[in-house]
Formats: structure tokens, C-alpha cells, sequence
């Protein structure tokens, strides 16, 4: 057996996490929403449909457990997209390569350009935001530009394609500080049927990605389902919490998050396999919270301004904030059409400060945990 995830996930059935999921009783949600440390088979339970009868006691708790853990503060972070090529042809995202999409990849003055325009609106945690293209933003560019744009931002963290581990771990010296990959699903018949040409094909090897960037020793890893590309968001996020569990026994040293993303609208996009609603969405990001009490959870501009308004104070500790997904563009007015998707929340970043602050919670620009030690988490 491989000794990453993959051997833990050919261990659970698909069919059988949904039956169990949807078996589910109103007696199992109140037992998991008095229990102290939630099993696995309590997270089931609250992401059931017999939960949803209980979302404000759910709400309540999660509320409790973030200002617990976390306490008032809420912490901002921005996408600076360097690229839209992509060597992958996906059935849900705006830059695959089957889509007759204007591309453009930064170069080393646009790029100082962007990071001045972000800077200026007061940002210090910058998430890196590539399509999948090897050859071309792959590692001799994240070589050539990384250093400089780190020396703008006190934390850097990125989004691209899986690397392997011995590049992960030359990054972190050049100060890359966190990683997200997103699963899309964990569902391997519905994978292939949305990834129909190019290395992200290679399910298992975008499913070891975390264990290779917890071995890099990377500081923080992201973690997310595509919600909506498969026939079961519960049976999804199920998984998504396994994988979360895993790598928390395992690479105990990193810490993690988790993000929501929904089916958006995008150039040559599908139809979501399953919806869900936003009293939906409240019930898992909650039910996150109760099972994973000290894990960030990330909320983006793909969502409305009024649910995150209403989301944030419930149990989300780290956000995104006038979000461009198109490569340049903060500094220039870049048309729409290079994007990978439409944000939802179109306000600026001192709007969402504003309305954070308007629910008694503090924004936080820049983070000291890693000047002060991680213990003050």
C-alpha cells in the first residue's frame, strides 16, 4: 500500500458514507452537539439531513468554539493571479484549455506592479494563483519571481499546480509560508469524468499532495472539495474531513485550512451535479467547526456579500477581499474575460473590513503568529 492518503481512502465506500450520512437521526445530531470532541461518526451526523432541523443551536456552538480558539479576529488575505495558462481541459473552471480565453502570464514588472496595487490597500497575507502549466509558470518562474514578491508580504502562500516534495521544500526557503489543493472531489469515476486532458488527470497524485507538502515541512496546508461537481456534497465534504484527520495525526507539525467553494459561473462552465443551499453551507462550515475546533476556515468572494456578512461572525476566521481572478488585475483595468471565475462580493477590501467591524469582530491585515511563535495560536 502507498503510504499517503490513497490507502485510507480505498478503505471507505463511497455508497456506504452516503447511506450512513443520510441514516442519520435527529437523536444522533443532539448526541454530537453535546459531545465535547466530535467522532467522526458525529460529523457525519451533523452534516446530515436530519441537522438541519438544529442549524441555530449548531450556529451557537460553532460561534462559541471560534471566539473560543480565536477570538475576535478575523484575518484578510487576497489572490494575486500570475497566470491563466493552463495544460488541463476542466469541465468547471474558466482557464481550462479548451476555452477561448485571452492568456496572459506576468512578467517581473507587472508583477511589481500588481503587488504595489494590492500593498496599497492595506494587504499582508498574499495567496499565489496560477492555471496548471508546467513548462511555462512552473518552477524556473516561481524561481525567478517569488523572492520579490515575498519581500512585500509578511506571509505568502499558493495556489498552482502539485509539485513534488523536493520543490515544495526549495519554495519554503524562498519563503513560501502555505499551499492550498483543492481535491475538487474525492470521488475518482466523477474526477475523470470533469479532468479530460492533462496532468491533473492523476487523481491519486493530486490526492498525495498534502502528504508531500506536510513531509516538505510547509507551514500551512489548504484543503477544500469543489462543491456542487459531484452527485453528494455531504459524501464530499465526509471525505474532505477524513483527509483534514488524517493529515492532522500524521503532519501534526503544519496546521491547516479548510475552504468552501461552490460552482460558480465561469467561462464554458457545467451545470453543479448537486446544489447546495446556503442554509446548507451554514451547516457544514459550522459542523467543520465543532469537528475541527482549531483549524482555519476560509470563506471567499465566490459568496454573496450578504451570507458572508452573516457567516463570518458565526465561525470563519480568515477571508478574501476584493478579489481579482484575472492576472493583472489590481494595477490595470484588465477585462473580465481573463477571469478563472466571477467573484460573487464585489466590495472593497475596506467595505468587508467595515462590516467585519460592524459585527464586533476585529480585522487583521497582518498576522504575528509568525514573528511571535505559534504557541500565542
Amino acid at each position: 500500500m502507498t503510504d499517503d492518503f490513497s490507502s485510507r481512502l480505498a478503505q471507505l465506500d463511497w455508497d456506504d458514507i452516503s447511506l450512513r450520512i443520510n441514516s442519520k437521526t435527529a437523536r444522533d445530531v443532539e448526541h454530537a452537539l453535546k459531545a465535547d470532541k466530535l467522532t467522526r461518526d458525529d460529523f457525519m451526523a451533523l452534516i446530515s439531513p436530519a441537522a438541519a432541523a438544529y442549524l441555530e443551536p449548531l450556529a451557537q456552538r460553532a460561534q462559541q468554539l471560534t471566539r473560543q480558539r480565536f477570538g475576535n479576529v478575523v484575518s484578510f488575505y487576497v489572490p494575486l493571479y500570475l497566470s491563466n495558462l493552463c495544460a488541463n481541459d476542466c469541465t468547471y473552471c474558466g482557464f481550462s484549455m479548451s476555452n477561448r480565453i485571452k492568456r496572459k502570464t506576468l512578467d517581473a514588472g507587472e508583477i511589481e506592479r500588481e503587488c504595489l496595487a494590492i500593498k496599497a490597500l492595506g494587504f499582508e497575507h498574499l495567496l499565489l494563483v496560477t492555471g496548471e502549466h508546467q513548462s511555462k509558470v512552473g518552477m524556473d518562474y516561481f524561481r525567478r519571481h517569488i523572492p520579490a514578491i515575498r519581500s512585500h508580504f509578511s506571509s505568502l502562500m499558493m495556489e498552482v499546480q502539485p509539485l513534488a516534495q523536493e520543490e515544495y521544500a526549495e519554495l519554503k526557503t524562498l519563503g513560501l509560508d502555505g499551499v492550498l489543493v483543492y481535491q475538487e472531489t474525492y470521488h475518482p469515476a466523477t474526477y475523470l469524468q470533469h479532468h479530460l486532458r492533462g496532468q491533473k488527470q492523476d487523481f491519486y497524485w493530486r490526492l498525495a499532495t498534502p502528504d508531500r507538502l506536510g513531509r516538505a515541512g510547509i507551514d500551512k496546508i489548504g484543503l477544500g472539495a469543489l462543491i456542487g461537481l459531484s452527485n453528494s456534497w455531504r459524501t464530499d465534504c465526509y471525505l474532505l474531513a477524513e483527509h483534514l484527520f488524517y493529515l492532522q495525526q500524521t503532519y501534526w507539525q503544519s496546521r491547516y485550512s479548510i475552504s468552501f467553494p461552490r460552482l460558480r459561473p465561469c467561462a464554458g462552465g457545467i451545470e453543479p451535479a448537486s446544489i447546495m443551499s446556503e442554509p446548507q453551507l451554514v451547516q457544514l462550515i459550522c459542523a467543520f467547526r465543532l469537528f475541527a475546533p482549531d483549524v482555519e476556515l476560509s470563506l471567499s468572494t465566490r459568496e454573496s456579500p450578504f451570507f458572508r456578512d452573516h457567516m463570518i461572525p458565526v465561525a470563519i476566521n480568515s477571508v478574501s477581499a476584493g478579489s481579482k481572478t484575472q492576472p493583472g488585475g489590481y494595477a490595470d483595468d484588465v477585462p473580465p474575460e481573463l477571469e478563472q471565475f466571477e467573484p460573487h462580493d464585489g466590495r472593497s477590501p475596506q467595505q468587508v473590513a467595515q462590516a467585519i467591524s460592524d459585527a464586533g469582530l476585529q480585522p487583521v491585515w497582518k498576522d504575528w503568529d509568525g514573528y511571535l511563535g505559534r504557541g500565542a495560536q
